[in-house]
């Protein structure tokens, strides 16, 4: 059985480790050149970032792992989580890597990185109703504060799979898209993770908790040196990582509808990105500036600070919501 107290000493290891990994991480990255390559089509002020150490997502990975693993090992759900979140970091390491070391500049190509995510999404998905006696059933939420009673949908065993490859590659992605400006990826996934907490003690399942909160001290050590100006990025060895986590953790927890509004700026992240290339596609006129979202802010004047402490913000009250909706599911 997982206790408050171990929640807390996860957030604490995961913080703590990550803190300490940046001094030998940074300058291990800058020496091998690990550097991030800047779109030349985006906003003038980034070219100044290009070569800023990239992958060091791994850092609140090894502080993820190092608090899961101390303070609730053993534990299926918090292990399972880290798998999965684990899984997706592999994936966005050998994208990295084959960026950064092998100097292919788009990396791995686009159908062997979503057919990675797929087969992950999919064991997560045939595992959860029986091995991990999570069921099949889907919680709407709002549903008892719209209509008066909880509303709860099951999809049999093949369709909930498919289901699961949806809202854990789509998690993954849409934190991948996120990541564009220093420390906002990692504050927003904090803001997202923070309501997992509550909602896995809620059905009971703490270990889900757990992980978050490591996710959290993570994420949080991480953003020491990764708010701006950022000395290092965490690549998609880390934004796939968070994603991955993310989308487990509502897997376990029956939240996946909840998931959109948990993750809402996420999700306007994306909606963004598919609502330029329809517009520019089909009528020829782009709907933004620049997308993903948060480009088209700073293309209208605002700092990049600005723009973070606010989606900052938009995301704790995105997190506030989706918590709110599951409640009341």
């Amino acid at each position: 059985m997982i206790h408050e107290s171990q929640i807390s000493l996860a957030f604490a290891v995961a913080l703590i480790v990550t803190l300490a990994l940046g001094p030998l991480t940074i300058p291990l990255l800058r020496r091998l050149k690990y550097g991030q390559s800047i779109r030349d089509d985006g906003p003038s002020r980034h070219l100044s970032k290009a070569g800023t150490p990239t992958m060091g997502g791994v850092m609140f990975l090894v502080g993820t792992v190092a608090a899961v693993l101390f303070a609730a090992w053993g534990n299926r759900d918090a292990l399972v989580v880290l798998g999965v979140t684990l899984g997706f970091g592999l994936i966005g390491f050998l994208d990295d890597y084959v960026k950064v070391a092998l100097k292919r500049s788009l990396g791995l190509r686009a159908r062997e990185k979503l057919l990675g995510q797929v087969l992950l999404a999919a064991l997560l998905g045939a595992l959860a109703p029986t091995v991990l006696e999570r069921g099949t059933a889907i919680t709407v939420p709002f549903a008892a504060l719209v209509v008066g009673e909880s509303v709860i949908l099951d999809p049999g065993p093949w369709l909930y799979i498919f289901f699961i490859i949806v809202v854990t590659v789509g998690v993954a992605n849409a934190v991948n898209l996120t990541d564009g400006l220093d420390g906002l990826a990692s504050g927003v996934t904090v803001a997202a993770a923070a309501a997992f907490i509550p909602i896995g003690l809620l059905v009971g399942r703490p270990g889900v908790s757990l992980a978050m909160a490591a996710l959290i001290g993570g994420c949080l050590g991480f953003l020491f040196y990764n708010r701006y100006p950022a000395r290092v990025f965490m690549g998609d060895t880390g934004s796939l990582a968070l994603g991955g986590g993310l989308g487990a953790a509502a897997v376990l927890t029956g939240s996946e509808l909840a998931l959109p509004l948990i993750g809402g700026v996420f999700v306007l992240e994306t909606l963004s990105v598919i609502l330029q290339v329809f517009s520019f596609q089909v009528f020829g006129r782009r709907i933004f500036r620049m997308s993903p979202l948060h480009h088209h802010f700073e293309l209208m004047g605002w700092s990049e600070t600005k723009v973070v402490v606010t989606f900052w913000l938009a995301a704790v009250g995105f997190a506030i919501l989706g918590l709110i909706g599951f409640v009341t599911g």
